[in-house]
């Protein structure tokens, strides 16, 4: 954990500057995300980054309470925020497992491209789920590596022998979703969007 919190520390400035790789299918996501949620909803997002996300939901929601691992990426999330005057968003460095201050159960929580970086996956399904009301929704969008080109698994190997790349669990698509399942999840959506996406777009309602 502390490693890729020192990872994610490091490059957080060059990853709030990085332009998002896949606009159609980033574009997408923030669309199906939307139709989801309320103005009433509050919302808890796990590994938000520099919360680029979070800012663009923030309207759609009573608030936002966005995590990231990362001080160094909150920091920015809080700058960009106050820069945007988004006053409906709470940033705090947390962990899933860490005891999140706001107003909880969440009606919603997010995990977009942060399910693959955890090294214990049912565990922080587990939490998320606890975290949920009754029927309130996980939304997610997970990179399901075991699904690539094993020429990817060396890359990434190669990157993280010299610090350019965090821990990454190599998930199967189906893998995922029954993981999710078995940690008291109802699918009620799940897709790659577009088809040609990485990312595996999953909303699943607390049963």
């Amino acid at each position: 954990m502390k490693s890729s919190e020192k990872f994610w520390d490091k490059t957080a400035e060059d990853y709030a500057k990085s332009p998002i790789k896949n606009v159609p299918a980033y574009q997408e996501s923030l669309a199906r995300t939307k139709a989801y949620l309320s103005e009433d909803d509050n919302v808890l997002e796990v590994g938000c980054g520099t919360g680029s996300t979070a800012l663009l939901l923030a309207g759609s929601v009573k608030h936002i309470t966005a995590t990231d691992i990362s001080s160094n990426m909150i920091a920015i999330g809080w700058r960009k925020a106050q820069e945007q005057k988004v006053a409906n968003i709470t940033f705090a460095r947390a962990t899933p497992f860490d005891d999140i201050e706001a107003e909880k159960p969440f009606d919603a929580v997010l995990a977009f491209n942060v399910l693959h970086l955890l090294e214990d996956t049912p565990k922080a399904l587990r939490r998320l789920h606890d975290l949920l009301k009754p029927g309130g929704l996980l939304i997610s969008k997970t990179v399901c590596l075991a699904e690539e080109n094993r020429l990817w698994r060396v890359l990434i190997f190669l990157m993280q022998r010299v610090g350019f790349a965090p821990f990454v669990k190599y998930l199967k698509v189906s893998e995922l979703e029954d993981c999710i399942a078995d940690q008291g999840f109802e699918i009620i959506e799940t897709g790659s969007y577009p088809s040609y996406s990485r990312g595996r777009f999953i909303v699943a309602r607390k049963l």
